[in-house]
């Protein structure tokens, strides 16, 4: 199903792109032996719309998902993730301002300065 490795991504025209999702969702579709009748009631869009999608016409990003969500396949947004990375300017400021070591608390005025025997 995935031949294709991720470099070629940037290759591909949308048009074939839209035609690679249409067969991610069609060979999952059939892997779960479910019609497109069965399939587009379950995500709430007309069977001419599941069509669509699998044939890789234009269709909501909204159907998309939903149809996504159907199938179990949600987790391919995962690579729409964004996790945030520190500049090494701002790493080095971050470590600057953690503590370097711990002193013992100073004893006030007027405290017991001598040690037990306890």
């Amino acid at each position: 199903m995935n031949d294709k490795p991720f470099t070629e991504w940037t290759s591909m025209s949308d048009k074939a792109i839209a035609q690679r999702i249409g067969a991610f969702v069609r060979h999952h579709r059939m892997e779960q032996q479910k019609t497109q009748e069965e399939l587009a009631g379950a995500a709430g869009i007309s069977r001419s719309t599941l069509s669509l999608l699998e044939r890789g016409e234009t269709v909501t990003i909204a159907t998309l998902l939903q149809v996504l969500r159907v199938l179990d396949q949600l987790q391919v947004l995962h690579a729409f993730e964004v996790q945030e990375k520190l500049s090494p300017l701002a790493l080095a400021r971050l470590q600057r301002e953690k503590r370097q070591r711990v002193r013992p608390a100073s004893k006030k005025p007027g405290e017991n300065n001598h040690e037990t025997d306890w």
